[in-house]
């Protein structure tokens, strides 16, 4: 009997122990996600002309957009400098879709939206809500292509650029730079960031 109690309360401590690691982990990704601002360009169709497109646009903005975030220190000036510069964006957009003979509309936006996990060179960016510069190809149902805005790890011209490591804590910069050390945590995380996604959508009012 002794013997029962015993294994009961090493489990129960075993869970607890998970249970306070992964509340840990999941408060580290959270701060991850409110430190980085993505780019995020969604081309028209799968269409292999579509796919290309998209390619010739993500490389436009990101050459408009190289020295947006020269000596930008946070998320939040990064938010406001992209803001600020939306419509020269998307009127760039524009002009190169006309130049590769297609009048497809473009939007440029800043959106907060969901994200598997992906990996972007070394870095890896857990399952979660993103603050992102969205760019809307025609009916934005394509493939998709991303990169981190800020810190500028896709503009490579960027003036004093911040890395990685001066926008998270040196834990969190483990994270991201831990690669297959962290694949478990990352697909729990995403299980419970889809169910979590799932539900506040279906919570949200119809606009009927």
């Amino acid at each position: 009997m002794n013997f029962k109690r015993l294994l009961a309360a090493l489990s129960m401590g075993l869970v607890i122990a998970i249970l306070c690691s992964m509340a840990s982990f999941s408060q580290q990704c959270q701060n991850i996600r409110e430190s980085v601002l993505r780019l995020h360009v969604l081309a028209n169709s799968d269409s292999q002309e579509d796919q290309a497109l998209k390619l010739k646009v993500r490389d436009r903005i990101l050459l408009e957009s190289e020295h947006l975030m020269d000596h930008v220190s946070n998320r939040q000036e990064a938010k406001q400098i992209a803001s600020q510069h939306l419509p020269e964006l998307e009127a760039a957009a524009q002009d190169e879709i006309q130049k590769q003979g297609y009048d497809y509309p473009v939007e440029i936006r800043l959106e907060n939206t969901y994200f598997n996990t992906r990996q972007y060179g070394s870095v890896t960016l857990p399952a979660g809500q993103y603050d992102a510069l969205r760019v809307l190809i025609g009916s934005g149902e394509g493939h998709n292509w991303w990169c981190v805005m800020f810190p500028p790890m896709c503009l490579p011209a960027a003036e004093d650029p911040k890395q990685i490591e001066d926008v998270l804590n040196p834990g969190e910069t483990d994270i991201v730079e831990g690669g297959e050390q962290y694949e478990v945590k990352f697909k729990i995380v995403e299980w419970f960031e889809e169910i979590q996604d799932c539900i506040q959508n279906w919570m949200q009012p119809s606009d009927q």
